[in-house]
């Protein structure tokens, strides 16, 4: 049986997302992100979707992460979600922006403070000597906030990928998969079915 298109792509992601999460034993929000580095090399790794609305698909990070750096450089971005127990995934293609501060500092404000202090402490993706460093500067900026509210730091904020493209796809016996992408056309999209 062939996947039935709704109107708004996102409305099918979120009845394929609902059903994850009743499904998934962990992460059912996990997705591979890829992105593009210098020269065009392709450059991937898991995520987690904070949000998703008609905009697009939110996650949360330090800018000057790898997958910062690039988003911010390069612009273009594809996510995956494998849904295994469901025998189901959802590709996404789209530009990357940075979310609004506003939407960054809510973010922020929710996660817990160990995770708030963990975003000043760690130089995520850059060469670290040992792990008692990092611990040191955890220490440290446990002790500069005190007991008082952490802010969001200025390197930390999250990215919203506005899809262009979104394919759906559903394991099938033998190999014949169910295959539906979603194109966006002008204001709208426009969808086709697809060989497996």
């Amino acid at each position: 049986m062939a996947i039935d298109p709704t109107e708004n792509p996102i409305d099918l992601f979120n009845a394929w997302f609902d059903e994850a999460q009743r499904s998934e034993p962990d992460n059912p929000n996990a997705m591979a992100l890829a992105t593009v580095g210098p020269g065009g090399a392709p450059s991937i790794r898991m995520v987690l979707l904070k949000g998703v609305d008609d905009g697009g698909f939110v996650f949360y990070t330090n800018l000057e992460s790898r997958k910062g750096v690039e988003l911010l450089a390069n612009g273009p971005a594809a996510l995956c979600f494998h849904w295994k127990s469901l025998r189901r995934q959802v590709r996404v293609e789209g530009p990357a922006t940075l979310v609004s501060d506003e939407e960054a500092d809510a973010y922020f404000a929710s996660r817990p403070r160990g995770s708030q202090i963990g975003a000043w402490a760690s130089a995520q993706s850059r060469p670290m000597s040992s792990k008692a460093d990092l611990l040191k500067d955890v220490a440290a900026y446990t002790a500069k906030f005190g007991i008082g509210r952490v802010p969001r730091p200025p390197h930390w904020s999250g990215f919203r990928i506005t899809p262009e493209r979104l394919e759906f796809w559903r394991d099938g016996q033998f190999r014949l998969h169910d295959r539906l992408i979603y194109l966006r056309d002008g204001g709208g999209w426009s969808t086709q079915t697809l060989y497996p």
